[in-house]
């Protein structure tokens, strides 16, 4: 596969299952708020209750949340965050509904210097992260 170098290859979207859902979609519509990151799409089963949502930014979801077996073992996500302020909003929100402290909001210079980010445990035990990434050319 080729690319030019302004181009970047996507993730197109991602899903978790949670046994909960009216207590994710609390947690998420809180924490991915201050990243500019809402939901957009919801469905569900015959009857109309809904079991699947999707977050996004503009018109295009790409974090799922849906109602299943959660999942096990190690799971982390990371949200590009616009800038410092929105890393520390985040965390802020999602430790007031109910996250658990996983990394506070500073920088991460081990990954490269100008690494922002924060880590929240969701309910569930999915470690989130905001990051805003700082690049000197």
């Amino acid at each position: 596969m080729s690319r030019s170098n302004t181009q970047e290859l996507l993730l197109d979207h991602v899903g978790i299952s949670v046994t909960d859902i009216e207590a994710a979609l609390a947690f998420y519509d809180a924490a991915l708020a201050p990243l500019g990151i809402t939901r957009l799409m919801s469905y569900g089963p015959t009857g109309g209750q809904i079991d699947h949502v999707g977050y996004g930014s503009r018109f295009k979801p790409y974090f799922w949340v849906g109602l299943g077996s959660q999942a096990s073992g190690h799971v982390h996500l990371a949200f590009a965050a616009p800038d410092r302020a929105s890393v520390d909003a985040f965390y802020a929100a999602a430790i007031k509904a109910g996250g658990q402290d996983n990394g506070p909001p500073g920088l991460r210079p081990h990954y490269h210097p100008g690494y922002y980010g924060a880590f929240v445990l969701a309910p569930g035990g999915l470690n989130i992260e905001a990051v805003h990434h700082t690049f000197s050319t």
